[in-house]
């Protein structure tokens, strides 16, 4: 059931009980894990915190603690699938489901009871009727008792006549209404999309509240960040949420314009502005950051001698020194880093980039610290699919989850560094994938296989490095071909995951075309092509189109899809 009113039907609700957080492993979950933790701290709200990588763990945790809590509340995870048949539930526990994942299962969203899903209230979410998919269970094929005594044969059996007519028409009434059920819920279910960053939700509950601080907005910018970082919502739905908390942060933060008024620089302050599309370029050097951003680098075409060559060119139309440009942002001569992105942005129209400017958001506390809402994200999600091991399993989403306080900066620094190894990664395996042409069309899709033994390959065994990589080869195969129809098709990708069990990491992404709505229809075609083939699959990740294969059934699998789609 949709929660009309957060506060009265969620909040209250929980604020007196024990409560159990189950949040998945992205950047937003933990945005909004850090809001309700903020909110729960003012109220001395009792709860424990379980991290949740994928169903198997979902219902682990769940059968462990269920003695225990009796309230639920579930962040980025539990919405797309029909909960009660997964965790069958005691009738007396109770789940709040805040995730951005569509669509809705429709159990979920009629289900009055036990389960309660937090939405904005302005997304659309075109669920279908419940007449149309729900029906009061009659008993269809009821006896009639028509016989009696006193009655004439002749009339016995125009009765029974009538009663069988009735009785095939009422069949085909249930055959007619069976076959529109079916055809409603796959419209419904047949793609995969994002809502409303589940961070944004939670800070609506804590303005609703009168309890949001400019640290809670941070968080909420961070969360939508990400969804646009992993290119999971459209352009015009991040422009749209972009101003929305453009207005919660002239709220929070008009006092710093003010010279009477302004707050000491070690106060954190938000400010919203143009910045330049170019990955942790203030962090880095401005060199490497061109080289290593999916957008510069696709359009460039950096895997190439010639377009080394003209990112030569791009730096000596802005005039800038290599020298300068090589070495790390902070130390270049203020006289150039004034005008900057005026001199970048005047040069990438020249280049065909007319899109290096993107709105965002950054953060500043102390003089050193200036970090933008895409740096946190990067960082966070690094730390997050950290390959070396330190420690238990969740030593990994502690990390990512302290690096959101302000308080441990040096945890925030350990994630940019290591996201700029994920960054490098990235890059190299595109421009390896490119060179020795790893992308083979299959027909109705693109398909490239990581080998085992390629460089980093253990990075693409974790789902978010995968789709990076996955969503950056696309970008860089479309701008690289010559073939117009290649240009418009969506790209299978595979990685080795386990080696020792035989397992691949699969993920499937839509095509990359101007008008794209973000929405992925890999998630039931993975389904039925492992259904078909018998294949040894497993659906474990809360993104439908993300799933693991063994390794001896990947072609039958393959020629599945192949056929399912063409």
């Amino acid at each position: 059931m949709f929660i009309s009113d957060c506060r009265r039907e969620f909040y209250d609700v929980i604020v007196t009980q024990r409560v159990l957080l189950l949040v998945a492993s992205d950047v937003d979950a933990l945005c909004a894990c850090k809001i309700l933790q903020a909110l729960f701290q003012c109220d001395h709200v009792q709860y424990t915190l379980v991290p949740v990588s994928g169903w198997q763990e979902l219902e682990t945790a769940f059968h462990e603690h269920k003695d225990q809590f009796k309230y639920f509340v579930l962040i980025n995870c539990g919405a797309n699938v029909d909960l009660l048949e997964i965790l069958q539930p005691e009738e007396d526990t109770f789940f709040f489901v805040c995730d951005s994942h569509r669509p809705i299962n429709v159990v979920n969203v009629y289900n009055d009871t036990q389960i309660k899903v937090l939405v904005k209230q302005d997304d659309d979410l075109s669920v279908p009727a419940y007449d149309d998919i729900f029906r009061d269970e009659e008993d269809e094929e009821e006896e009639s008792e028509n016989e009696t005594d006193g009655s004439e044969p002749s009339e016995k059996r125009r009765r029974f006549e009538e009663d069988v007519i009735e009785r095939t028409m009422k069949r085909r009434q249930r055959r007619e209404w069976e076959a529109r059920r079916q055809e409603i819920l796959f419209d419904y279910e047949q793609y995969e999309y994002h809502g409303t960053s589940s961070a944004m939700v939670m800070f609506d509950l804590a303005w609703i509240m009168s309890k949001d601080l400019n640290d809670m907005l941070w968080w909420a910018i961070v969360g939508l960040t990400d969804q646009w970082v992993q290119d999971k919502i459209t352009q015009m739905k991040y422009v749209t949420d972009i101003g929305v908390l453009q207005r919660h942060v002239s709220r929070h933060n008009h006092r710093n314009e003010d010279e009477e008024h302004s707050l000491s620089i070690d106060c954190m302050r938000i400010a919203f502005e143009y910045d330049l599309r170019l990955a942790l370029y203030q962090h880095w050097s401005l060199y490497e950051s061109l080289c290593n951003t999916s957008y510069t680098s696709a359009s460039f075409k950096l895997w190439s001698v010639q377009g080394q060559k003209r990112l030569q060119e791009f730096l000596a139309d802005m005039g800038l020194p290599l020298k300068q440009v090589k070495q790390k942002f902070n130390s270049m001569d203020m006289s150039l880093k004034e005008n900057l992105r005026e001199m970048i942005e005047e040069s990438a129209n020249k280049f065909g980039m007319k899109d290096l400017r993107v709105q965002t958001f950054s953060i500043h506390f102390g003089f050193k610290n200036k970090f933008s809402a895409s740096d946190i994200v990067y960082a966070t999600a690094s730390l997050m699919e950290n390959i070396e091991k330190e420690g238990p399993e969740t030593t990994n989403f502690i990390k990512a989850l302290d690096s959101l306080s302000r308080g441990n900066l040096d945890k925030l620094h350990q994630g940019l560094d290591l996201a700029k190894k994920q960054l490098r990664a990235i890059q190299q395996t595109v421009a390896s994938c490119i060179c020795t042409n790893l992308v083979i069309s299959q027909g109705p899709f693109l398909y490239c296989s990581l080998m085992e033994g390629t460089p980093d390959v253990k990075l693409f065994s974790k789902p978010v490095s995968l789709c990076l990589l996955s969503k950056n080869l696309l970008k860089s195969f479309v701008c690289s071909t010559k073939n117009k129809r290649c240009k418009l098709l969506p790209l299978v990708m595979a990685a080795p995951m386990d080696v020792e069990q035989g397992t691949v990491i699969m993920v499937g992404i839509p095509p990359e075309t101007e008008s794209s709505d973000k929405k992925n229809f890999f998630g039931r075609a993975f389904e039925k092509a492992a259904d078909s083939t018998n294949s040894r699959t497993l659906h474990n990740h809360f993104d439908m189109s993300i799933i693991e294969l063994k390794t001896e059934d990947r072609s039958k699998f393959l020629d599945a899809l192949i056929s399912l789609l063409s």
